[in-house]
């Protein structure tokens, strides 16, 4: 390697030895676990009885140890490195049925989502929001800049359905509402735009500019700041004016451009897939309706694994999120190792 560690076989050697270190660090609990167990053996029939005593709490411990690597730790690393582990995230919210109270409860889940990343470390910002009378948003964008964001939030894509009483409800009437999640991948490159880009041709995408309006549809300044991308080939349409400027408006609309583009890229490789086909199918269908919020019960399920966490406040405010995010990567990690195995038969 070279001295500066900047050279592009460097960087991809460095990334290789990154992606080994789970194996090595398995591997290495696994010879530790090992060895100490033979140690332990002799001294289970050892004459002095606190010293069998703390011999076969220690034999129960490491035979508990070996199977975990045995049945979860060791075949959890067949699963492929994921093609998006670098990625960051962009997360699109929309309000769906319940009116007003849809666009509250999209405040909630926008804030549920901010301070999670906030507590492991990751950057928010948000690059569009589209706020009601009420004190709600229709709508909102959220960049969320963290390696790793995309394949930690993905799974968050789909129908979040609340069920709660409205402050403005006299009658005590429980509403149903929804909010559409979609998370998409975000690139380092994605904030630039280039000329050439393996995702789209310049020819293909439609600019125009206009002056921004506010929410009653008036115009907000003099200025033609706000900018509209299409995608002639998806038809994909992206809006944005929340910048002050128009170059800034294009930079942010030709990143989410990339981002649904991107998406669209990654859905198409999913399906061509037999090894994730049902898997897709499963659980990153947008028109589903992944969980449910129940106030009254202060329950927050999941659909799609059965998951149930009677603490909603823990969901809202706390680490709650961080339990059905890790039920969900166990569970698409299994599918995965299902598939795997199945191909080796």
């Amino acid at each position: 390697m070279s001295e500066d560690m900047s050279s592009p076989e460097d960087i991809a050697r460095a990334r290789q030895l990154k992606e080994l270190e789970p194996l090595h660090e398995a591997w290495s609990n696994w010879t530790h676990a090992r060895q100490s167990l033979e140690e332990t053996l002799p001294l289970m029939q050892d004459p002095d009885p606190t010293m069998r005593t703390l011999a076969s709490e220690e034999f129960t411990s490491l035979t508990h140890t070996l199977s975990t690597h045995i049945s979860t730790t060791f075949p959890s690393l067949l699963v492929p490195p994921s093609s998006t582990r670098d990625l960051h995230a962009l997360l699109e919210l929309k309000a769906g049925v319940g009116g007003s109270e849809a666009a509250l409860f999209l405040m909630d889940l926008l804030r549920v989502y901010v301070r999670y990343a906030g507590s492991v470390g990751w950057r928010t910002s948000i690059i569009q929001s589209n706020e009601t009378e009420s004190g709600g948003m229709r709508d909102a964008i959220l960049e969320i800049k963290g390696e790793g964001a995309y394949d930690a939030l993905r799974w968050e894509s789909g129908v979040h359905r609340v069920q709660r009483v409205p402050a403005t409800e006299s009658s005590g009437r429980t509403h149903t509402s929804t909010v559409a999640v979609i998370v998409l991948p975000l690139s380092e490159e994605a904030e630039s735009m280039s000329e050439n880009d393996e995702l789209f041709k310049m020819e293909d995408v439609k600019v125009e500019v206009m002056r921004a309006r506010g929410a009653g549809g008036q115009h907000v300044n003099k200025t033609e700041s706000a900018v509209r991308l299409t995608h002639t080939p998806t038809g994909i349409t992206v809006s944005m004016q929340d910048e002050r400027s128009q170059h800034q408006n294009k930079r942010r609309a030709f990143q989410v451009l990339r981002a649904r583009l991107m998406d669209v890229k990654l859905s198409r490789d999913i399906a061509n897939r037999r090894a994730t086909r049902r898997n897709l199918v499963r659980t990153a269908d947008r028109s589903e309706k992944i969980r449910t919020y129940n106030y009254a019960q202060d329950r927050v399920t999941d659909h799609r694994i059965g998951l149930s966490l009677m603490n909603l406040t823990s969901f809202l405010e706390g680490d709650g999120v961080q339990d059905f995010l890790d039920a969900l990567r166990r569970n698409w990690q299994e599918e995965i190792m299902e598939d795997v195995v199945g191909e080796s038969e």
